[in-house]
């Protein structure tokens, strides 16, 4: 049956029969190829058994059927091939990675995972700093107080406090720079 055109997808040309009887047909005739040639391209079950649903969704919407005898089949590797292919060119777009970047750092909800390694990285970065600059970072950043409330507080001057400040900004910056 692989070779010749399925009943319903002579009947569907003409116009006289129901789509959904033509996808069943076509699906029990090229289901198999299509998922095959799915899994060969992009090399993973769960992906191929998407995109071997989303082709014959696709076909569902051409209007260009083959008209010969045989060329079926061929129609539908076409189709499929260019599907995946779209897939994968897709999975390499430089989008994806600075997509999949935010998605990491976003936190989740009203914490999870993310802000627990949030706090983490924090800490680490405050243990490389004296307890002086801590406690200003801690004050500025945390407690939202000016410098000026700041340098009271640590008993320095604004600008020392300032420098503090940036040099604690400038370690996080180097620790935090994305490649």
């Amino acid at each position: 049956m692989a070779g010749s055109t399925p009943s319903a997808l002579k009947v569907i040309a003409g116009g006289q029969k129901d789509r959904r009887v033509f996808l069943r047909e076509l699906y029990t005739a090229y289901g198999g190829g299509v998922y095959g040639r799915c899994r060969y391209l992009l090399k993973d079950a769960t992906k191929a058994e998407d995109a071997m649903q989303e082709v014959f969704a696709r076909v569902l919407q051409q209007s260009d059927l083959p008209r010969q005898e045989g060329a079926t089949l061929a129609w539908l590797m076409k189709i499929t091939t260019h599907h995946c292919l779209n897939l994968l060119r897709a999975e390499r777009a430089a989008w994806r990675r600075w997509f999949e970047r935010d998605a990491r750092a976003r936190p989740e909800g009203a914490g999870g995972e993310q802000e627990m390694e949030t706090r983490e990285l924090v800490r680490s970065l405050l243990s490389r700093v004296d307890l002086e600059t801590q406690a200003a970072v801690v004050h500025y950043w945390v407690d939202g107080m000016t410098l000026e409330e700041v340098a009271a507080l640590v008993g320095r001057s604004v600008p020392t406090v300032r420098k503090r400040l940036e040099g604690f900004a400038a370690l996080t910056n180097e620790e935090l720079r994305v490649s």
